[in-house]
């Protein structure tokens, strides 16, 4: 079973409506049953969030028993990789890493943003210094 039809299948056995789970991944209908058809790739963020809707572990969603490919879009420039399913170990990995990306650069853009903010309340001083009455 490839994995649109699984994401399917679960989603009728959680007697889950396409538009309701559209709405908790907070896209469009529309492109929700692109997912369901295979029209379109799905993120593996995008995976992760509809185990948790399915309430389901994300390997009980990946069936790794199967050979094949798995095509799952792990950046968000949209370059696609492909990873052999192997083990449920391997993509937990790969979510992980993922996510720690993610935080990553979350932590940049915050220490980023507070240097700036160092920066200026600097410029603001110096300023303040030459321009003070003597």
């Amino acid at each position: 079973m490839s994995i649109h039809e699984k994401i399917r299948s679960i989603r009728e056995d959680k007697r889950l409506t396409q538009e309701q789970v559209a709405e908790k991944l907070g896209m469009s209908t529309n492109g929700y049953g692109d997912i369901e058809r295979g029209d379109t790739d799905i993120k593996l963020s995008k995976l992760a969030k509809l185990a948790k809707i399915f309430e389901i572990q994300l390997p009980e969603l990946v069936d790794l028993s199967e050979r094949g490919n798995l095509n799952v879009n792990f950046n968000t420039d949209n370059q696609k990789k492909f990873y052999t399913e192997s083990t449920a170990a391997e993509l937990e990995k790969q979510l992980l890493i993922n996510e720690l990306q993610q935080k990553e650069m979350t932590l940049k853009d915050k220490e980023l943003n507070m240097l700036q903010q160092k920066i200026t309340d600097l410029q603001k001083i110096i300023y303040l210094y030459e321009n003070r009455s003597s």
